[in-house]
């Protein structure tokens, strides 16, 4: 049977702790699979650290990190995929809005050759206005943008190969886009319904204003996707368009001086002309620079800017 590492990041959660734990070691021991669960406490000031420690003591499957402040669940999530020691690597939320009796059938949709699967919260168990409708605009954006169609990004349940996360290097608050991310690389990414539940202890730690820090991380996540290594193709176009409509305008502004013999010294559009060519230039270089960045990193880290699925014969 395959290993499995079940990570929960933990914030605040001291309530909910002691009944997640029951669950999930029934629903892990009824699979059959060795595994491990980690709980990474993300800068908690109630008595969750306590907790961890009491089911580690208890119970040597269980294992804890403590991180020295609120990092956020990013940050979490990554200091649980470079711990986890098992094949397969599930991702829940502490807040027992996630069922860990989906756990048994997201690893049975793995066993059919997937390599992610991620949760659709279909029937969730929030408020409409302030998280629901958010996630839902939200969600067919960062559909929109990846080109990766799922009906829940923000779903923290979901089952990965370790190869798959092992690899990964995420930043800001980028952890609901792992399934685009992969996907980029060509990994099999396949959505599922699970169940969700409303929080029936502790306050949620999510508000409208995340829906503006995903936008800014879907910004990042499309350059990356795109243009991480061929920055001029991005920074070069706009700098073409910008230097053609200069380009343009200057022309115009020739034939109004020598041909109609009118005066252009006062024209804004004169300026806007400057601008335009100078922009142009501007980005151009800039694109340019980018690639000999991108290169030196690349060179440098030792950074593939590729991704094997199997190897034979070697």
């Amino acid at each position: 049977m395959e290993n499995l590492s079940v990570i929960v990041p933990v914030f605040n959660e001291e309530e909910n702790l002691p009944p997640l734990y029951q669950e999930l070691k029934g629903t892990l021991d009824a699979t059959g699979h060795s595994y491990e669960v980690i709980f990474i406490d993300d800068g908690s000031r109630d008595s969750s650290w306590k907790i961890i420690k009491e089911f580690s003591s208890k119970d040597p499957r269980v294992k804890g990190i403590k991180l020295r402040k609120n990092f956020g669940q990013t940050p979490a999530m990554m200091a649980g995929f470079h711990e986890a020691s098992g094949e397969i690597i599930i991702t829940m939320d502490a807040d027992r809005q996630n069922d860990p009796k989906d756990i048994p059938r997201l690893l049975k949709k793995l066993g059919e050759g997937h390599d992610i699967i991620s949760g659709w919260r279909k029937k969730r168990k929030d408020p409409f206005f302030t998280r629901k409708l958010p996630s839902i605009i939200a969600n067919w954006l960062i559909s929109l943008v990846t080109g990766l169609h799922l009906h829940d990004y923000g779903c923290t349940l979901k089952a990965y190969r370790s190869e798959v996360v092992k690899n990964l290097e995420l930043y800001g608050q980028m952890h609901r886009f792992i399934p685009a991310v992969a996907s980029n690389y060509g990994v099999d990414v396949v959505e599922i319904e699970v169940n969700h539940r409303a929080r029936l202890a502790g306050k949620s730690k999510y508000g409208l204003s995340r829906t503006f820090k995903v936008i800014l991380d879907l910004i990042s996540l499309k350059f990356l996707l795109s243009y991480s290594t061929r920055p001029l193709h991005i920074f070069g176009s706009l700098g073409i368009a910008s230097f053609s409509l200069g380009l343009i305008s200057g022309l115009y502004l020739i034939y109004v001086k020598y041909i109609k013999s009118q005066p252009i010294s006062n024209r804004p559009l004169l300026s806007l002309t400057v601008l335009l060519i100078i922009t142009g230039i501007q980005l151009i270089v800039l694109g340019l620079l980018g690639e000999l960045i991108t290169r030196t990193y690349h060179e440098s880290s030792g950074k593939k800017t590729y991704a094997v699925k199997e190897k034979i014969g070697f």
